[in-house]
């Protein structure tokens, strides 16, 4: 017999897990958790990724325009899990993990050197979908560690241990 899905939450797993940081015009850096994210161009590239308006980096965001999608590794599932249940407004959880952070070469953000490959975005359009405004970044510059780099100059995301989602 087949069973009907009401639970309509996670409806499109796997998805990437992914770690968006971002810096406000003060300088203050952050990360939060995002679990609703996805490319939305190929040409020009470009990667939507969705925060709940209530959460301390939109401000952020919306502010700069600007923010790093930061691809996670399962060695990183610890980090991912506190960075997605503690806030920015508390404390700086960056560096409470001992997070290791770069500077953006395109944009005024943080990328998170700990992760595999990180994704420099400039904000060019926006829309609230109920819970999460999802904001489409034209994606300016990829960060990724040397290991991974294919000779054509893509990223092997084969050799690359991605949070799996449980």
């Amino acid at each position: 017999m087949k069973k009907t899905v009401t639970d309509f939450k996670g409806c499109l797993k796997p998805v990437p897990d992914i770690l968006v940081s971002c810096r406000n015009k003060e300088g203050k850096n952050n990360a939060l958790a995002v679990a609703c994210a996805c490319n939305c161009s190929m040409n020009p590239p470009m990667i939507m990724a969705g925060i709940v308006p209530g959460r301390y980096s939109y401000e952020f965001v919306k502010e700069t325009g600007v923010f790093v999608v930061n691809l996670v590794t399962e060695e990183l599932r610890t980090q991912y899990a506190y960075l997605g249940s503690h806030s920015g407004r508390d404390e700086d959880k960056l560096a409470k993990l001992g997070m290791k952070i770069g500077e953006g070469v395109k944009i005024n953000a943080p990328i998170l050197l700990d992760c595999p490959v990180s994704i420099e975005c400039t904000v060019v359009d926006s829309i609230k979908t109920g819970t999460h405004e999802m904001f489409v970044g034209k994606v300016e510059y990829i960060h990724a560690k040397e290991e991974f780099i294919l000779e054509n100059g893509s990223v092997d995301y084969a050799k690359i241990n991605l949070l799996k989602f449980r």
